[in-house]
C-alpha cells in the first residue's frame, strides 16, 4: 500500500495511512521528501524515533535534522535557519516545538512541500495517547495553505480515523488502511499464577528472540536477573538507564548478543527488527491498543510467532485500581503546579516554550508528593495543555565544529590535551563541521585516552572560545511549558473532560480485560476492535486450537455459524428448535459451537429461554 500512499500525497491529497506496527509508514514520507525539491516537516512525539530516522537518513547521504525538548535557543536557531538555507530534505519536530513564534516565522521562509504528521491518533481525544500540542498542527495551514498533510498511525479505530481527519482540516477525506490481519501470529492468553515459571517454560521451549514487557524498571531488572540464573541469554531496558546503557543493550538485543530483552514499554516504538519470534506480556496493558502494538512487534518477517499474555483474575483487580490512581483530585493537581512554578522558578506569566531538566523522584522529595499520584498529575497536566514531558530519559552530547580550520589549529597548538580530543572528534565525526552531531563522550574518552570529566571540560572549554557549539548529555526527562505559567488559582481543568476521559480510559481497561478472559478467537477479537468484523477465525490462537482440540475445526465453525445466524435472523428460537437446522447426527457439534458463539456475545439467551442473534 505503500506506493499507493506516496503517489496520493505526490498528488497534493490530504492523505491519512493506517499502517500496522511494522508496515513501513516512514517511507511514506520519505520517499516524497526525496521526489521533490524542498523541505518535509514532519511531527512526532517520540524523541527517540526522530533521533533514530535522521541518523538512519544521515548514513544513507539525506540530510535530515531533529529539533526537541531539551535543545538550547541556540542550537535550534541554528537548524531553523539551516532548513530555510535548504540544507536538509527533512526536518522533524517535536509537536510542542512546532508552533512557537521562532518555529512559525522560520516555517513561512522554508519552501515546505509536504507536511507529516506521525502518531497522528494524539491528534484525537477518543484515542488512547491524546497530545494537546497537535490540536494546533492545523494553524499552520495559514502559512502552508497549498502543502498536503500526511497523517500516519499504527493503531486506530474508525472513530479515531474520522476524528483525525476532521481535527487536521482534511480538505477532503481520504483513507488507505491496511489490514491488521496477522495470520503468521499466534496469540495466546494463558491463566497463570506462578508466572515466572511459566515464562521460563515458555522461553525454553520457543527458540529465538524475544521480548518480555512488565510493568516496572525495578521488575525489568528481577526477571532478568530470574532469567540469567536459569541459563537464559536476558538483558533489561527502561527509561531510567543512562543513554549508553540503553543504546549498548539496544543494539546488543538488535544484533542477536542477547537473546530475551526485559523491558517496560518504554522499549520498542520504531525498532526495526524482524525475526522477533515471541512476545511476552506479564501484566494487561490497559488497552488494546498498547497490547496490538507491542504484540505486533513479533514476527515481522512474517515467521511463525508467538504473542502471549500470562494473566490472572488479580491482573484485572489492578488495573481498576490503577485507573482510579490515574485521575488525581483537582486539588493535587494544583499543588503539583504550583510546585513546578518554584521547581522551575518561573515567573507567573512567563515560560511558555522553556524546557528544563526534570527529576521526578527528586522534584517529589523536595514538594512532599507521592511518586506515583504526582506522575499521574502531570499526565493530566499535559493532557490539558499545561506541560509537555519528553518520551525519554535522557538525551546524547551533541556538538558542532563551528570555527575556521586555521582558528582550530591554533587553538590545538595552544591546548594540548585539546589537541588529542579535537583530532579524535573530527575523525569520528566526519560531518560535524556542518551539523550537530550526537557524540559519545565516554568513545571519546577511550579514544583520546583522557577521563571523560577532562573530556567534558575540554568542550566546555572550547564552546566558551566559540571552536565548536557543545551540550551536554542529559540523563533526566525534560519539561517543558507548553502554556505560560499562571498562579495555582487560575489553573483551569475541565472537570466535565476530566470526568469523560475517565470514563474513557475505563472502557479501554474493560475491553483489555474482556480479551483476557473471552473464549472468542484472539485474532478475530482485537480485528473487530479495529473495524474489521467480518474477518475469520485465525486457527491458531490458544483458543481456536484449543477448539480444534475438540475437533471443532475453524472451517466447520464457520460453516455452522453461518447456518445459526441465518436461523435466527428470521426469529429467535429455543435451542431444541435452532438444532433441528441441522441432521441428527450434526447436534453434538452444533451445541458446542452455539456454547461458544454464546461467549462471544454472539448469541444472547432471552429471559424466556430463546436464543436471539446479537445485532448489537
Amino acid at each position: 500500500m505503500q506506493e499507493d500512499i506516496i503517489r496520493s500525497v505526490l498528488d497534493g491529497r490530504d492523505t491519512l495511512a493506517l499502517l500496522p506496527t511494522g508496515g513501513g509508514k516512514s517511507v511514506c514520507y520519505q520517499v516524497p521528501a526525496l521526489c521533490r525539491d524542498g523541505i518535509c516537516i514532519v511531527i512526532s512525539p517520540l524523541i527517540a524515533l526522530m533521533k533514530d530516522q535522521v541518523l538512519n537518513l544521515q548514513k544513507r547521504g539525506v540530510p535530515a535534522a531533529a529539533i526537541y525538548s531539551g535543545m538550547s535557543r541556540r542550537e535550534i536557531d541554528i537548524l531553523f535557519e539551516n532548513a530555510c538555507n535548504g540544507a536538509y530534505k527533512l526536518l522533524y519536530l517535536s509537536p510542542e516545538r512546532l508552533l512557537t513564534e521562532l518555529a512559525r516565522v522560520r516555517i513561512q521562509r522554508m519552501n515546505v512541500r509536504l507536511l507529516a504528521v506521525d502518531e497522528a491518533h494524539c491528534v484525537s481525544q477518543w484515542g488512547y495517547d491524546f497530545r494537546p500540542p497537535y490540536l494546533r498542527i492545523p494553524e499552520l495551514r495559514e502559512i502552508l495553505p497549498d502543502v498536503p498533510i500526511l497523517a500516519l498511525t499504527a493503531t486506530a479505530t474508525a472513530e479515531v480515523l474520522e476524528d483525525i481527519q476532521e481535527k487536521l482540516a482534511f480538505r477532503k477525506k481520504h483513507v488507505f488502511r491496511q489490514s491488521f490481519v496477522r495470520s503468521n501470529l499466534s496469540y495466546s492468553v494463558l491463566y497463570e499464577t506462578k508466572k515466572r515459571d511459566k515464562l521460563l517454560d515458555i522461553l525454553k521451549n520457543v527458540p529465538g528472540s524475544g521480548i518480555v514487557y512488565v510493568k516496572s524498571r525495578g521488575e525489568a531488572k528481577e526477571i532478568c536477573h530470574f532469567l540469567l540464573q536459569n541459563k537464559i541469554n536476558a538483558g533489561y531496558y527502561h527509561a531510567g538507564l543512562s543513554t549508553d546503557e540503553r543504546n549498548n543493550r539496544q543494539a546488543e538485543w538488535i544484533d542477536g548478543k542477547t537473546r530475551i530483552i526485559v523491558c517496560t514499554n518504554a522499549f520498542g516504538m520504531g525498532i526495526d527488527k524482524p525475526d522477533v519470534r515471541i512476545v511476552v506480556h506479564l501484566h494487561l496493558p490497559d488497552s488494546l491498543e498498547s497490547y496490538f502494538q507491542e504484540a505486533g512487534r513479533a514476527g515481522r518477517d512474517g515467521q511463525k510467532s508467538y504473542a502471549t499474555l500470562l494473566y490472572s483474575p488479580a491482573d484485572a483487580d489492578s488495573l481498576r485500581f490503577h485507573l482510579q490512581a490515574a485521575f488525581p483530585s483537582i486539588e493535587l493537581l494544583a499543588r503539583v503546579y504550583q510546585a513546578l512554578g518554584s521547581y522551575t522558578q518561573l515567573a507567573v506569566g512567563a515560560g511558555i516554550g522553556e524546557t528544563f531538566d526534570f527529576d521526578l523522584p527528586f522534584f517529589c522529595a523536595t514538594y512532599k508528593l507521592e511518586q506515583s499520584q504526582t506522575h499521574a498529575a502531570l499526565r493530566i497536566l499535559e493532557q490539558d495543555g499545561w506541560i509537555a514531558l519528553s518520551d525519554t530519559a535522557a538525551t546524547m552530547a551533541r556538538a558542532q565544529v563551528v570555527a575556521s580550520r586555521e582558528a582550530i589549529y591554533d587553538y590545538q597548538l595552544r591546548n594540548p590535551q585539546a589537541d588529542a580530543v579535537i583530532k579524535v572528534l573530527l575523525r569520528a565525526y566526519p560531518g560535524i563541521n556542518s551539523h550537530f552531531s550526537d557524540i559519545s563522550e565516554s568513545m571519546l574518552a577511550q579514544y583520546a585516552k583522557i577521563p571523560v570529566e577532562n573530556i567534558r571540560q575540554v568542550l566546555q572549554m572550547a564552546n566558551q572560545e566559540g571552536l565548536l557549539l557543545y551540550e551536554p548529555q542529559k540523563d533526566k526527562p525534560q519539561l517543558t511549558f507548553t502554556h505560560e505559567r499562571v498562579s495555582s488559582e487560575n489553573l483551569l481543568i475541565d472537570h466535565q473532560k476530566l470526568a469523560w476521559r475517565k470514563q474513557r480510559a475505563a472502557e479501554w481497561v474493560e475491553r483489555a480485560i474482556h480479551y483476557a478472559e473471552t473464549r472468542q478467537c484472539r485474532s478475530q477479537l482485537l480485528l473487530s476492535y479495529f473495524d474489521e468484523p467480518e474477518s475469520r477465525r485465525c486457527g491458531i490462537c490458544d483458543v481456536c486450537t484449543g477448539r480444534n482440540k475438540t475437533e471443532v475445526s475453524a472451517n466447520t465453525f464457520e460453516a455452522y455459524e453461518r447456518k445459526i445466524k441465518e436461523v435466527l435472523l428470521k426469529e429467535s428460537l429455543p435451542p431444541e428448535e435452532v438444532l433441528q437446522a441441522f441432521a441428527l447426527k450434526r447436534h453434538e457439534m452444533v451445541t458446542k459451537v452455539m456454547g461458544y458463539l454464546l461467549d462471544e456475545r454472539k448469541l444472547v439467551l432471552r429471559e424466556d429461554g430463546t436464543l436471539r442473534w446479537n445485532t448489537d
